[in-house]
């Protein structure tokens, strides 16, 4: 006799489970349909202000003299001058902004993540939540009472940099904080395992692997402020020519430009309008250019 080997029985079709697989790939179906739908609704208003910006602005961006002159002596239906003045306004005031606020910030998150414990962290963080909701107009008035109502000092640049650090702060801190906790905590163990100290396991260990989001978030936070108008209204009045001291005079910046030629019916305001909010645009994509440069770069590595 010649020994059978047993064969396995024939799989049974189970309808239930067939139904119920095609109803999944429907739903995940429909759900990629409304996802990349979505993504190009968002897309169409993004696109369309770029080509509008762009299309009005790029003619005074290809002249020479319009990042190496001001808008001194030029009226708002004359043709010429630049923003020279205004960028270096700009760029002066989110620095001075950037160095308060970026320490600050930083070793808040610090605090928070490493050491907070308690009602004082709960407060910290509680106070955090409040400057991240309040509107910049609202931050620029409570420096304005203090800067000018009770010291009795002018309004100049300086006071516009410190109500720019009360809006910067809490970004910071947000994106520091998250960052920090995605450290894993292996990294710290095997740190204090060899006898490391707490602050200089946090020094050479967990800011250099989360910097790279450390950095974005400080970008983050440098496109925000860059492009507030409400603290230079209040605090920073605007001059059409350039002015590099942050404690005497006005000082221009590019949205106070953007406004100074918003609502002119001349070509040649409008034309200034557009350019200076492409300035704006293409100098905080560089400084996110940058800050993606310098976080791949600047991590540890393996």
């Amino acid at each position: 006799m010649t020994a059978q080997t047993p064969t396995a029985p024939a799989p049974t079709s189970r309808p239930e489970l067939d139904v119920l697989s095609g109803s999944r790939v429907l739903r995940n179906q429909i759900v990629t349909v409304a996802v990349y739908a979505s993504f190009a609704l968002a897309m169409i208003p993004l696109i369309w202000i770029m080509w509008s910006v762009v299309s009005s602005g790029w003619h005074l961006l290809a002249d020479a003299g319009w990042w190496t002159h001001s808008q001194r002596n030029i009226t708002t239906d004359k043709v010429g001058g630049g923003a020279y003045h205004a960028v270096f306004g700009t760029l002066v005031q989110a620095l001075v902004c950037a160095v308060i606020a970026v320490p600050l910030g930083v070793f808040t998150a610090v605090y928070l993540v490493e050491y907070g414990r308690g009602r004082l962290a709960r407060l910290v963080s509680f106070m955090v939540d409040i400057l991240t909701g309040i509107p910049s107009i609202v931050a620029a008035l409570f420096i304005y009472a203090l800067w000018v109502t009770t010291f009795g000092l002018q309004r100049v640049a300086i006071a516009v940099s410190l109500s720019l650090v009360l809006l910067m702060v809490p970004v910071v801190v947000r994106s520091t904080e998250e960052m920090l906790k995605l450290v894993p905590n292996e990294l710290r163990e095997a740190s204090y395992a060899l006898g490391v100290p707490k602050w200089k396991t946090i020094a050479s260990i967990v800011l250099p692997t989360a910097i790279g989001g450390i950095i974005t978030g400080i970008m983050l936070g440098l496109a925000r402020v860059m492009g507030e108008t409400a603290p230079l209204l209040i605090l920073g009045p605007y001059a059409a020519g350039i002015n590099t001291d942050l404690f005497n005079g006005p000082m221009a910046a590019l949205p106070t430009l953007i406004r100074d030629n918003f609502g002119q019916p001349d070509a040649a305001a409008v034309e200034r309008m557009w350019a200076s909010a492409l300035t704006l645009i293409l100098i905080v994509l560089l400084l996110n250019v940058t800050g993606r440069f310098v976080a791949r770069f600047s991590g540890v590595r393996k």
